[in-house]
């Protein structure tokens, strides 16, 4: 299993690190190019299967800045169990349809029972947006939210 984290505009990337590094899971944290990935990699961590603790190593994976590249090369490396960490229902659908699991920065597993009225919802408030109208945003991330995606993690990551 591998657990991969989207993390352009990820709130909670040190807290998914942690969560792999006690479940001993391999992470792959992907963005865009403009980032600076290694910051969130402590500098003990392995870098590699070969010198994993306990299964935990971790790398990165820089993309170009194209719209959904880092969603793409998180999707092209997937193997069905892999669970991924994103913000974007789009990916969420994607990983889905490839037997993983997904996992949403306020602790929201995905589901196959439910993506296609998320992906629907989406759309329709994106079409009201392009025609000027107004849509509500995401309320403020909270420590609610955080404790919620770490506990939620833990579950998939099979630490409970």
């Amino acid at each position: 299993m591998t657990l991969f984290i989207d993390a352009d505009a990820c709130p909670v990337t040190a807290d998914a690190l942690a969560v792999a590094r006690r479940a001993g899971v391999a992470v792959v944290i992907a963005g865009n190019t403009t980032q600076n990935l290694e910051r969130h990699v402590r500098p003990g961590d392995p870098r590699d299967a070969a010198h994993a603790r306990r299964g935990f190593w971790v790398d990165t994976l820089a993309v170009s800045t194209g719209a959904d590249s880092a969603d793409f090369a998180i999707v092209e490396s997937l193997q069905p169990g892999d669970v991924v960490v994103t913000q974007d229902i789009g990916l969420a659908a994607m990983v889905l349809g490839r037997g993983a699991r997904a996992i949403g920065v306020r602790g929201r597993v995905y589901s196959t029972a439910t993506i296609d009225s998320d992906l629907f919802i989406r759309a329709e408030e994106k079409k009201v947006r392009r025609a000027g109208g107004r849509t509500k945003g995401p309320s403020a991330f909270t420590d609610r939210d955080r404790r919620r995606f770490g506990e939620n993690l833990e579950g998939l990551l099979g630490i409970w």
